[in-house]
């Protein structure tokens, strides 16, 4: 699926765009909860659930002796700032 232009509000992207998004981050989707993604990284790991009014990030980072971050993003922010405020990690 073709994805709109990064600069483009994610309320403006269909599901099926949001989900191949994520996918192409490297997230998987949680097979039970199909709004819960999961990613994992060198540094981190995180679980985004993407929720009515927001895309909510859970940091789980055991180099912070197992401290959780947690972060919402509105869906009125363009991909590519939601992109680079989650994926560059914590």
């Amino acid at each position: 699926m073709a994805l709109p232009s990064p600069s483009t509000p994610l309320y403006n992207h269909p599901l099926p765009a949001l989900e191949a998004w994520l996918d192409e981050q490297g997230c998987y989707q949680d097979r039970s909860n199909p709004n819960v993604w999961r990613v994992t990284r060198s540094s981190w790991q995180a679980e985004i659930v993407m929720d009515v009014e927001d895309i909510r990030v859970r940091y789980i980072q055991d180099a912070y002796g197992g401290k959780e971050i947690q972060r919402a993003f509105p869906y009125s922010l363009s991909r590519q700032d939601v992109e680079d405020a989650i994926f560059t990690g914590p």
